[in-house]
């Protein structure tokens, strides 16, 4: 009995050392990133005119607006990237509303905001920056279902969520996207615990899921990830096919009801099949740089090999508009970081346990494929997009965020095992290096912003 107080003991202290380095991490992020929401200047983050616009049409005239054309002007944009959004150009920004197509739940929320701040934009930045807060805790969340017995995983890849230079920036700006990964995040940790065996009923996997359908077009993937979720928990249970039908309807219902009242309005609107308004979406923005002029101008090869290294650099920060890119030795640092990463994914898949190693390691298989899965859909959506539109920029790929840091920290933390094995003082501490190496992201975030965005920004 005492044995088992004391291990209680030790597993509570534990457990209060997890949360109080999570607070500090939240803690920090908000720091950082209302740094950045105060900072950046004016209109600097991408789209930014056209997501307030959106939220201003919605407070001042109720949701929710409709795009058509005139809301995408090639030239007047281009006037205001080039000039860094000069006070002299911005009398006609109100006319920019290409993201008025956007489901609805991001800008009733920020209307509430716009209403109370009249219309700041920097009570907007900072909305946006306390929902990050919610998409770094949802991180460490899936990180501690994933890796239940590894936590040192789970607040490596919450660090990394909330300090990737480009990713503060996004979730400092006026845009649906953090709200979108939040939503993902906590659709994915159902998921998650779902197919492990927890007790998640199936229907609020459906209402995340239906919530995702109102929030933004990059959750969609989500509803195959739960589907994919409840097809593994049934094929482990051996259950008849009848329960799995059953399942998926009551999966189907609330996704379907809260998606059903959005798609019907966009077909009242935009008429049928546009259920997400892109037909028109693609319409309006015809002017717009398309994939295929690209190559047909540079070639194939120059195409792709412009493709990955933009997308690379962009992922990791490339700010305003694309016109503020790193220094070339921090995407040096971030080529070698991926590297190590990826070697260590390699080495945890394909290198023989000790039997150490799998006492602590509860992880389920299947918990890993679901992180793939995201990455692999999103990815493909990346792919797609990018087929018609050029638009390589990294922040697309944010949807397999969590993911993507919770393998990458899994990576770090494989290789951390191998190569200080031999000596056992180092390896005592050695699960915290990832989360050490992902906290020096903060510096070079300030640094950044003070150096890099304000000046290379400011009009």
């Amino acid at each position: 009995m005492r044995l088992d107080n004391e291990e209680q003991g030790l597993s509570m202290r534990r457990i209060s050392i997890e949360h109080a380095l999570l607070a500090a991490i939240v803690l920090a992020y908000l720091v950082v990133g209302a740094l950045y929401a105060l900072l950046t200047p004016a209109w600097q983050v991408p789209d930014e005119p056209a997501h307030y616009n959106n939220v201003a049409q919605v407070a001042t005239n109720g949701c929710c607006p409709v795009i058509e054309m005139g809301d995408w002007d090639t030239t007047y944009l281009g006037e205001l990237t080039s000039t860094q959004f000069a006070p002299e150009g911005l009398d006609r920004i109100s006319t920019i509303e290409y993201e008025d197509h956007q489901p609805p739940l991001y800008y009733l929320i920020a209307s509430l905001v716009y209403k109370v701040s009249g219309g700041s934009l920097s009570a907007l930045r900072l909305l946006s920056v306390i929902i990050g807060a919610g998409v770094v805790i949802a991180a460490y969340a899936v990180g501690k279902a994933v890796f239940p017995r590894q936590s040192w995983i789970a607040l490596a890849a919450a660090a990394l969520v909330a300090f990737i230079p480009q990713h503060v920036s996004i979730l400092a700006g006026v845009n649906n996207d953090g709200l979108a990964e939040l939503v993902i995040g906590l659709i994915l940790l159902a998921s998650v615990v779902y197919v492990r065996g927890g007790n998640v009923p199936v229907w609020l996997l459906g209402l995340l899921v239906g919530i995702g359908f109102v929030t933004k077009g990059t959750t969609y993937l989500m509803a195959g990830v739960a589907l994919f979720a409840i097809v593994l928990r049934w094929w482990s249970s051996e259950r008849a096919f009848v329960s799995l039908a059953r399942t998926i309807i009551l999966f189907l219902i609330p996704a379907l009801v809260l998606g059903g009242l959005w798609w019907g309005r966009n077909f009242a609107v935009y008429g049928i099949p546009d259920f997400l308004g892109l037909r028109e979406h693609d319409r309006v923005v015809a002017g717009q740089p398309r994939t295929a002029d690209d190559i047909a101008l540079i070639g194939w090869g120059a195409y792709l090999s412009k493709a990955v290294s933009t997308t690379f650099n962009s992922f990791w920060g490339q700010f305003g508009w694309m016109a503020a890119p790193l220094p070339g030795w921090a995407y040096r640092i971030m080529q070698g970081a991926s590297a190590l990463a990826l070697i260590g994914l390699i080495m945890a898949a394909f290198r023989p346990k000790s039997r150490s190693e799998t006492e602590a390691d509860d992880t389920h298989s299947w918990a890993i494929w679901l992180l793939l899965l995201v990455i692999v859909l999103a990815f493909a959506a990346y792919v797609y997009y990018n087929s018609e539109f050029l638009q390589l920029q990294g922040r697309y790929l944010y949807p397999a965020l969590i993911p993507f840091a919770l393998l990458w920290s899994k990576g770090l933390d494989t290789l951390r095992r191998v190569l200080l094995s031999r000596w056992e003082r180092l390896n005592r501490w050695g699960p915290w290096l990832p989360l050490a190496l992902h906290l020096l992201f903060i510096p070079l975030d300030v640094y950044l912003l003070f150096r890099l965005v304000v000046p290379a920004l400011s009009p």
